[in-house]
């Protein structure tokens, strides 16, 4: 997949994220989609604030792309509090997690992005912080080491995950609010690139950014960055306005086809067809024939093929179906039905 357009954040440069940032929605009101989520979310925090207590923990998990981190920040400026970010992976020992819990203000957010990534020493330590807002800590070594318990600030942990099938049951169970995103579909993603244009001043037609929306792979996200490669191609091969004619001229150039496939979209789907039969065939397999990671491949690709129908996942492993035959042009061999 094209670097800016993987609906991750991690292959994201300096000036990528600092876009980011400016077009993300700062309040429930300014975020679109996700209209069941949104609207409970604003009973909880509503809640909360008259209460005088700090929110629920909070579950968020999805596909990548779709709004988790956005909506860690619209939670955090909805209650009026503060916000610390970190991840799974960054938390290698209990210290770290100390180091950030201790420095919490009441009521403040700790958004832990890829919390399924925590290692078992790490999560069993946040349990004791999530229930009782306690943590002990080891002070000195050796003979001389002994336990001190802290109290801590109540606080909200907003975890994010696009695997929450990885969750141990006991983290999952600490979280009061459970929410997953679902992929968007293109009126929403069109409303979405018509803001996101407005706020980068950027001239767009209905038709130009639907263009846009629909090959947007159902992700926010990713409708903002095709977006702002769009007004790339605009500026130069254009008159700097989006229209469909030069949405689909960029669309095309960056090998992202009508159906929002991308190249390894693609690659995937013509790797299983031309050199497993159509499969099952295993995901290291896949992953070894395309040169593309394993995870990769099942965190970021696989979610939207499977939503699409372009492929299933059997417990011998993947296989192509009939759409992915038509959509590639293929005749489906070994079998008795045809592609005509």
């Amino acid at each position: 997949m094209n670097e800016n357009l993987d609906p991750s954040s991690e292959n994201l440069g300096p000036a990528e994220r600092e876009i980011e940032k400016v077009l993300r929605p700062q309040a429930f009101e300014d975020f679109t989609g996700q209209a069941k989520i949104l609207e409970n979310l604003r009973i909880f925090v509503q809640a909360a604030r008259l209460r005088g207590e700090a929110l629920d923990h909070v579950l968020l998990h999805g596909p990548p792309g779709l709004g988790k981190t956005t909506l860690s920040h619209i939670i955090a400026n909805e209650m009026g509090v503060g916000i610390k970010i970190t991840s799974g992976p960054v938390l290698d020992k209990p210290g770290d997690l100390a180091g950030l819990l201790t420095n919490l203000e009441s009521g403040d957010i700790l958004f832990i992005d890829e919390i399924h990534r925590l290692s078992p020493l790490v999560e069993e330590y946040l349990y004791s912080a999530m229930e009782d807002f306690k943590i002990d800590i080891m002070l000195e070594t050796g003979p001389n080491a002994r336990s001190v318990q802290i109290s801590l600030n109540p606080f909200t942990l907003v975890g994010a995950t696009t695997r929450s099938g990885l969750l141990t049951a006991p983290l999952r169970a600490r979280f009061g609010i459970n929410s997953r995103l679902e992929y968007y579909d293109a009126k929403l993603l069109t409303t979405i690139v018509l803001r996101s244009a407005s706020i980068l001043k950027t001239p767009i037609t209905d038709e130009g950014a639907y263009e846009i929306a629909r090959r947007s792979r159902g992700t926010p996200r990713i409708a903002n960055a095709l977006l702002r490669r769009t007004r790339d191609f605009a500026q130069i091969k254009g008159n700097g306005n989006i229209d469909t004619a030069i949405a689909q001229y960029a669309l095309n150039a960056l090998n992202v086809d009508e159906h929002g496939l991308d190249e390894m979209d693609n690659k995937i789907l013509i790797t299983i067809i031309d050199k497993f039969k159509g499969g099952p065939v295993g995901l290291k397999t896949i992953a070894t024939a395309v040169g593309e990671d394993e995870g990769t491949i099942e965190e970021v690709y696989e979610p939207f093929l499977i939503q699409e129908g372009y492929l299933m996942r059997t417990s011998r492993g993947r296989e192509c179906t009939e759409i992915a035959y038509r959509h590639l042009g293929r005749l489906k061999t070994g079998g008795n039905q045809t592609l005509f």
